[in-house]
């Protein structure tokens, strides 16, 4: 009877181990990233977050559940982010800014005074965001990833785009 008991307790602990392990394994295979570094999958939640704009107000990507959400990571020192913005403002932004949508410039890590002259010299007239210590960017992507990339949302803030630009 003792080793039917030891035997059931060592099952039972065997049993536990071996869900915790596999709960760890699809966590680690939730959070990988894929071979470009993003880390949110077609279809999945994008992850909220605040972020101060350089007007001074707050940008929380939940609060806008029931439009379509483009996030443009960018930075002052990113070349093709500066190709591409006046594309976005002129033929997205404008077009769209009076609808269910919604385009919003993260600028990874830097100071707010950079990130006001950056707005100015591309001419873009959506919000930019700031992200010290790209946390933000890091939610999304792998934080030593380049940027360029603007993930897509729809209403519901589900993934239905991960696009790297090309210009």
């Amino acid at each position: 009877i003792f080793l039917i008991i030891l035997e059931f307790k060592m099952s039972k602990i065997f049993l536990k181990m071996l869900l915790i392990l596999l709960i760890g394994l699809n966590i680690i295979a939730f959070a990988q990233e894929d071979e470009r570094g993003f880390l949110v999958k077609i279809g999945q939640k994008a992850p909220d977050f605040t972020a101060k704009l350089i007007d001074g107000t707050e940008f929380k990507l939940s609060d806008n559940i029931g439009k379509v959400i483009v996030l443009q990571f960018t930075a002052s020192w990113c070349s093709v982010c500066i190709k591409e913005m006046p594309h976005l403002e002129k033929e997205i932004w404008q077009a769209l800014k009076n609808k269910d949508f919604m385009l919003v410039g993260i600028d990874r890590d830097e100071p707010l005074e950079t990130v006001q002259k950056f707005s100015k010299f591309t001419k873009v007239s959506y919000p930019l965001a700031l992200d010290p210590g790209a946390n933000i960017f890091g939610l999304y992507t792998n934080k030593n990833s380049s940027l360029g990339f603007s993930p897509s949302f729809d209403n519901q803030l589900e993934l239905i785009q991960n696009e790297d630009s090309n210009l």
